[in-house]
C-alpha cells in the first residue's frame, strides 16, 4: 500500500484528512481497513475500482466519500457502523473510507473535487 499522505478538497482548500493511503491492488482493496484496531478521523484509504463497501469485520465506525474516476464526489456516508452488509453508490469509481468524525470537522459535498496530494 503506498502512503500518499493528505486528502484535499480542491474545491474550497482545505484539508480533509492527512493520512490517506491509496489501495490499488486487488488484496489491498479486499483488506481495506478492516485489519485496523480503529481508524483515527486523521486518517483513511483510498479504495481505487470500487462503488461499494462493508463494514461487516470492522471495529469501529467509518465515514464514506464516493468519487468518480475525476475525484468528484458523488455520494457522502456520515458515521457507517461496523456489521454493515453494503453501502454502495453505482456511479462512483473509487471510496474513501475515513475515521468517523472526520466529515463533521469538513463539509464535503456532493460535486466537489478531492485529490491526495
Amino acid at each position: 500500500m503506498r502512503h500518499m499522505g493528505l486528502l484535499k478538497n480542491a474545491s474550497t482548500g482545505t484539508i480533509i484528512a492527512t493520512r490517506v493511503d491509496r489501495a490499488a491492488s486487488f488484496l489491498q482493496r479486499a483488506v481495506g481497513l478492516l485489519a485496523r484496531p480503529n481508524v483515527r478521523p486523521d486518517e483513511g484509504l483510498w479504495i481505487e475500482r470500487c462503488n461499494a463497501i462493508h463494514t461487516m469485520a470492522m471495529r469501529s465506525p467509518i465515514d464514506v466519500i464516493f468519487v468518480d474516476d475525476t475525484g468528484r464526489v458523488k455520494r457522502v456516508v456520515h458515521h457507517v457502523k461496523p456489521h454493515k452488509l453494503a453501502v454502495t453508490c453505482f456511479s462512483a469509481k473509487a471510496v474513501i473510507e475515513l475515521g468517523a468524525g472526520t466529515l463533521e470537522a469538513e463539509d464535503v459535498l456532493v460535486g466537489d473535487l478531492l485529490e491526495l496530494v
